[in-house]
C-alpha cells in the first residue's frame, strides 16, 4: 500500500523576490514617496465613544456637465475595481505573491500615466482609491468565510456608486438653515442641487460621502455623520416600574404580529404590481434589441420597481420605528433568511416559488436589520432567541410542544390543555417569555 499524498498549501513568495516580481513583472512601483519613514497600516474612521455613525441620503438633481463627470466617475470606478482585481488574482495564481492595497494603489499610479488609460487623470485619485479599499474589504471579508469570492463588475448589471472621502468634496453649511448647504465633488466647479428633504445634525461636517445612481436614472448622494443620539425615556408596564417588553414573530399573513394581537399588514407590493410588472416585460421581449424604444421600456421597469423599493423602506422605517418608541424590551427570533430563500426543487416546487417571492416581498432581514440599529441608537434592549426555538408549535399556556405544521395551519388547538391558539400570536407571546428568560439569565 502507497503513502498518501499530503496535499501542501502553496507557499508565498516574500522578502526581495516577490520586491523585484512586482516591479519587474506585475508593474507595480517601488514606495519612494516617503521612503525613509516606516510604513504604517491605514486606519478607517473612526467615531467617538459618545456619537453613533449615521447616515443620510438626499436626492440631487446633476447639470448636464455633473452627470457626464459622474458617469466618467461610475465608469472608471468599476474599471479600475476589476483592474485591480485582475492584478490581485494573477499576482497569486502565477507567481505566489500577495498584493494588498498599498500595492494596488502604486499600480494605479502606473496605470495614470500610460496614455492608453490617461482617461483616469479626469477622475478624483480619492475616489478610484476607495474603489480600491472596497476591494480589499472584499478580499478581506473572502479570507475571513463571510462571503464569496469578489467578482467582476459589469456595466449593466452593478450599482453606479462612487465614495468621496473628507478631501474629496467640499462643504460649506447655510447659516440661514443649519444642517443644509452647498456640496461640491471634486473635479467639479458647481455645488449639486440636492434637495434637502430634513437637515443634518447643525455644525457637523459629514465624515464621507457616497454617489449613487440607480436603475430609474435617479442620483442619490448619502452622507455620513457622527451623530449624539440621545436615547429615548424608558418605557414601563403601565401602573408598575417593570419595562415594557414585546414579543415580535414576522409572518406572510401579517408582516409582524406583537404578543398582543395587534398586527401590521403585510402591503404584498409585488402582487399588487404583478399585472403591471408582466405587461411592461412582455413588452419589453417584444422590442427589438439595442433599440431606443426597448431602452424606453426599461425605463419604466426600474421606474417601478425602484417605486416598490421606496414603499417597502418607508413602510418598514415607520413599523420598526413605532416598535422601538413603545417599548423598552424587543425580542424576535433569529432568522436564516438565506435557508429560507433556497431553491425550489422537486415536487411542489411552484408553490416554493410563490412561498420565497412572499418572503422577499416581505424584506424581513431589513426589518430585523433596522431593529438592530435603532435599538442600539435609542438605548432599547434588543434579545434575539435562536432559530430553533419553536416558538410556534409549543402552546404558551402549559408550555408543551406540539407537531410541526404546515404554513397553511392559522389556528390550532393545544391537545394538552385544550387552549385554541392563533399561530402568530401565540408564536409572539412564547417569543417575550424566552425573551425574558433569557434576559434575566
Amino acid at each position: 500500500m502507497g503513502e498518501t499524498a499530503v496535499k501542501q498549501k502553496p507557499q508565498a513568495v516574500k522578502g526581495e523576490d516577490a520586491q523585484r516580481i512586482k516591479r519587474e513583472v506585475l508593474g507595480i512601483g517601488d514606495r519612494t514617496k516617503h521612503h525613509t519613514r516606516r510604513a504604517t497600516p491605514l486606519k478607517s474612521h473612526a467615531k467617538a465613544s459618545d456619537t453613533q455613525h449615521r447616515l443620510y441620503r438626499f436626492r440631487f438633481y446633476p447639470t448636464e456637465e455633473q452627470a457626464e463627470q459622474l458617469e466618467r466617475t461610475f465608469g472608471a470606478c468599476r474599471w479600475v475595481y476589476n483592474e485591480g482585481l485582475v492584478l490581485r488574482a494573477e499576482a497569486w495564481e502565477r507567481h505566489r505573491v500577495n498584493v494588498g492595497f498599498a500595492e494596488t494603489c502604486r499600480a494605479l499610479t502606473g496605470w495614470k500615466r500610460r496614455e492608453e488609460t490617461a482617461w483616469l487623470r479626469e477622475v478624483s485619485s480619492t475616489v478610484l482609491q476607495q474603489s480600491l479599499r472596497h476591494l480589499d474589504r472584499a478580499y478581506g471579508r473572502f479570507f475571513k468565510g463571510e462571503a464569496r469570492y469578489p467578482k467582476r463588475k459589469k456595466k449593466r448589471r452593478s450599482r453606479d456608486t462612487a465614495t468621496y472621502v473628507r478631501t474629496g468634496f467640499k462643504w460649506v453649511e447655510d447659516p440661514g438653515r443649519p444642517g443644509t448647504g452647498l456640496v461640491t465633488l471634486a473635479k467639479q466647479s458647481e455645488p449639486l442641487r440636492v434637495r434637502w428633504s430634513r437637515a443634518l445634525p447643525a455644525g457637523v461636517v459629514p465624515v464621507r460621502l457616497s454617489v449613487t445612481r440607480d436603475r430609474a436614472g435617479r442620483y442619490f448622494v448619502s452622507m455620513l455623520v457622527d451623530e449624539r443620539i440621545a436615547p429615548l425615556p424608558t418605557v414601563f408596564v403601565s401602573g408598575s416600574r417593570e419595562p415594557k417588553a414585546v414579543g415580535i414573530d414576522v409572518g406572510l399573513a401579517s408582516l409582524v404580529i406583537l404578543d398582543d394581537g395587534t398586527k401590521f399588514d403585510h402591503p404584498r407590493l409585488l402582487r399588487r404590481y404583478a399585472e403591471k410588472l408582466a405587461r411592461l416585460q412582455r413588452e419589453l421581449h417584444r422590442k427589438v434589441r439595442g433599440s431606443k424604444n426597448r431602452q424606453k421600456v426599461r425605463e419604466k421597469i426600474a421606474r417601478l420597481y425602484a417605486l416598490i423599493s421606496d414603499v417597502r423602506r418607508d413602510m418598514l422605517n415607520r413599523v420598526t420605528t413605532r416598535l422601538v418608541r413603545e417599548n423598552q424590551v424587543l425580542v424576535v427570533e433569529d432568522l436564516s433568511v438565506a435557508t429560507l430563500l433556497r431553491s425550489a426543487r422537486g415536487k411542489g416546487r411552484r408553490r416554493k416559488a410563490k412561498l420565497n417571492q412572499a418572503i422577499f416581498d416581505a424584506s424581513w432581514g431589513e426589518l430585523l436589520r433596522q431593529l438592530r440599529y435603532k435599538c442600539e441608537w435609542y438605548g432599547r434592549t434588543l434579545v434575539v432567541v435562536g432559530r430553533f426555538f419553536p416558538s410556534t408549535r409549543r402552546c404558551s399556556a402549559c408550555h408543551v410542544v406540539g407537531p410541526r405544521m404546515d404554513v397553511s395551519v392559522r389556528q390550532w388547538t393545544c391537545e394538552e390543555c385544550g387552549a385554541l391558539h392563533d399561530r402568530d400570536v401565540n408564536a409572539a407571546v412564547n417569543l417575550r417569555d424566552e425573551g425574558l428568560r433569557l434576559l434575566a439569565a
